[in-house]
């Protein structure tokens, strides 16, 4: 796993230069949030179960037919296998919350996601739609505890949803 401070040494360590300005910069960007980053993962961690209920309950209010028959959510089994994903990608956006880098999201989660998913017969926009709720359930919670961090919360979400490619939910 890249974290901001490896990701920006390789890149300077394969040109085979100095830090410059733009890579200290990078690197203050990323000790300057630190804190903003733990408090975000602390709410996650102390919130996952709740965080996943919540996006649960939300995504199947907003689109029922997943839990009807020939919905991809009906049975326990796909109902519980939703809950999982659910659960890994909240997992790894704290990680990359933490790394301050969205390249695990890319190696852990990302890389033929769409692949599988289509051969599964999984609808890849109710998977987008419970990143966004994701998102905003964090964004609420944060709120609720004064911290302001959006911004940070946005990058490891928006970055899924993007890769994902379905925006238009």
């Amino acid at each position: 796993m890249e974290d901001a401070i490896t990701a920006v040494l390789n890149r300077y360590d394969l040109t085979g230069k100095y830090l410059d300005k733009i890579a200290i910069e990078e690197l203050g960007n990323y000790f300057a949030t630190a804190t903003s980053r733990i408090r975000i993962i602390e709410v996650i961690n102390c919130q996952a179960a709740k965080i996943i209920r919540k996006a649960a309950s939300r995504l199947y209010e907003e689109q029922p037919e997943l839990l009807r028959p020939g919905g991809n959510s009906y049975t326990t089994r796909r109902y519980t296998a939703c809950l999982r994903d659910i659960d890994y990608y909240l997992r790894y956006a704290s990680y990359a919350l933490a790394a301050g880098n969205n390249n695990i999201l890319n190696e852990r989660v990302l890389d033929g996601l769409r692949d599988v998913y289509n051969s599964l017969s999984v609808p890849i926009a109710p998977t987008v739609k419970s990143i966004k709720i994701l998102q905003e359930i964090i964004e609420k919670e944060l709120d609720l505890r004064n911290i302001n961090a959006k911004n940070l919360v946005e990058q490891p979400f928006q970055h899924m949803i993007s890769a994902l490619g379905e925006e238009n939910i």
